[in-house]
């Protein structure tokens, strides 16, 4: 990439900043700008940029990225908000995701023939965390009940952890199945589940702590938080992959044992995932556009279109309302939160993984499904977000007023 278009790239972060405001209440959205620019710079159309996926440093820049927002999603995670937005967090992970996956497993085998249950299984484990970035103007609408906000925001910030090791299981028994050694890449699926979050709570607990020791005697700048918590991250992620085990696995469960051992809300997470965060996920996202989309239009079928439509619904839709019955909610809540669980960066880093660390007979078929439905909730989710989420606030504001009219 020349100097030329990361003056681009930047000046594009320039007036992304400077228009921000304005921004956050249209059917514009930082990852469709980004994404659109990616694509228009891209191989496709201007042909300004033309990276490979097997680029080192593209590789690079997803694991780093992949490690910092498992960290500090479950570092971040406020548990006191399960019991505030009525459990419908926990639902919608412990019944809705597992359903999600069985949903989207049967889906793949269906539409792509040929597929072995694992490869569908993985499909699914990668399409189904979600993504809150894609739908600020909801996560942001004060309008929308404090619940509401809390259970989109809780789960998109644990769902991506929880599906990880997931994909590591379905990419290795993919994987192992492919090169009729299943049983060699069950042994190290396992070793990868379990050693990797051991490494990750030891570690993430320990510097909790020793943080919060720290600040307690006055020892610690409080702007030296964010060089502690970025150190406890890179470091369970190091350790965890030398000896062996799953880094993001590690990275993920660090960030819940940190905040378990500093016993409060670390000041510097929020900020880091406003700024310096929030960047690297831009970054993600024109990759998108530049790289994965123009790689993907070349594998794009018929069935991979009706597979990313099915993702963004009923794969979602149903699971969630299932998970949430018995609640007394109403068909408009049940459906504003199905709607909502855009997919985006932990599918694409995801994905970027498993290729990176796999050698799997249908890679083109899978990354050809999951660009096109990031892709596609790039577009259909940052466009209904601020408006469906000002017709549901006002909606919800009219019911508090007028009970008997709704």
């Amino acid at each position: 990439m020349s100097y030329s278009i990361g003056a681009l790239i930047a000046l594009l972060f320039l007036a992304f900043a400077l228009g921000s405001r304005k921004l956050s209440g249209s059917i514009l959205t930082g990852p469709m700008l980004f994404a659109g620019f990616g694509f228009l710079i891209g191989p496709q159309v201007l042909g300004w940029v033309d990276l490979e996926i097997s680029n080192h440093v593209i590789h690079t820049i997803a694991e780093v990225t992949l490690v910092i927002v498992l960290f500090t999603d479950a570092a971040s995670t406020d548990f006191t908000l399960f019991r505030r937005s009525g459990n419908l967090p926990l639902r919608m992970l412990l019944i809705g995701m597992p359903l999600a996956v069985a949903l989207g497993t049967l889906a793949a085998l269906g539409l792509f023939p040929g597929w072995s249950l694992w490869e569908a299984a993985l499909l699914a484990a990668i399409l189904t965390p979600t993504d809150a970035a894609l739908g600020q103007a909801v996560t942001e609408n004060e309008a929308i009940p404090e619940r509401i906000r809390n259970a989109i925001g809780t789960e998109s910030g644990l769902n991506d952890g929880l599906a990880l090791p997931l994909v590591v299981l379905f990419a290795a028994l993919a994987a192992g199945a492919s090169s009729d050694g299943a049983g060699y890449w069950l042994e190290f699926a396992g070793s990868q589940i379990v050693l990797g979050p051991l490494v990750g709570v030891a570690i993430g607990y320990a510097g909790g702590r020793l943080v919060g020791l720290a600040d307690e005697h006055e020892w610690m700048a409080e702007w030296a938080e964010g060089i502690a918590a970025m150190a406890i991250a890179l470091g369970a992620f190091m350790l965890a992959e030398a000896v062996h085990g799953n880094g993001f696995l590690a990275a993920f469960a660090g960030g819940l044992a940190f905040g378990k051992g500093l016993g409060r809300r670390c000041r510097f997470l929020y900020e880091f995932q406003q700024t310096e965060a929030h960047m690297l996920v831009l970054i993600t996202f024109t990759l998108v556009g530049a790289m994965l989309l123009p790689a993907a239009m070349q594998h794009l079928t018929l069935n991979c279109f009706i597979f990313s439509i099915f993702a963004l619904t009923l794969m979602r839709m149903l699971p969630i309302a299932l998970s949430l019955t018995g609640l007394k909610l109403g068909l408009h809540t049940i459906a504003f939160l199905g709607w909502f669980g855009p997919r985006g960066l932990a599918s694409v880093l995801f994905l970027l993984m498993v290729m990176q660390s796999t050698d799997l007979a249908r890679e083109s078929e899978l990354l050809a499904a999951v660009a096109l439905t990031v892709t596609l909730s790039i577009l259909l989710h940052g466009i209904t977000a601020a408006p469906w989420a000002r017709r549901y606030g006002r909606a919800q504001g009219d019911r508090t007023e007028h009970p008997r009219e709704i």
